[in-house]
């Protein structure tokens, strides 16, 4: 069970096209929120959208927000919620479908916080309350 290891290695294709980022490309000394979402869903939406509102209670954690959807959907995403103006923010594809598996997820959005040492700390599926996310941030 994912619960047991730390964040696992991963590669996702950045907004760029070209550029994969993965678990070497995440700030050292940062907790790290795994996010797994589609450009299609109002709670995914929703969730972004708290995000960027309390991006300050974020400053020590890096966001990596993930679809499997079609590359042209996130872009899209990222482009309507300006989340390139968010350094703390990082959106990819994960190609191979690895993070569903991984998670075994069931509901979107999806999060995994885990400590400055890849740790699991929590998961939240579907739209968590702020304050139980922040409980772990």
């Amino acid at each position: 069970m994912y619960t047991q290891y730390p964040l696992p290695q991963f590669s996702i294709l950045l907004t760029d096209s070209t550029t994969w980022y993965t678990k070497n490309d995440l700030p050292k000394k940062k907790k790290t929120i795994i996010m797994l979402f589609s450009p299609d869903c109002d709670h995914c939406k929703h969730e972004t959208e708290l995000i960027k509102k309390n991006i300050k209670q974020l400053a020590n954690s890096q966001v990596v927000m993930i679809t499997t959807l079609p590359f042209d959907k996130m872009v899209q995403f990222y482009k309507d919620f300006d989340l390139a103006k968010f350094k703390n923010i990082t959106v990819g594809r994960d190609t191979r479908f690895f993070f569903p598996n991984y998670f075994k997820i069931h509901y979107l959005p999806f999060l995994a916080i885990y400590d400055k040492k890849y740790k699991l700390l929590k998961t939240f599926e579907g739209t968590p309350k702020w304050e139980d996310m922040m409980e772990y941030l």
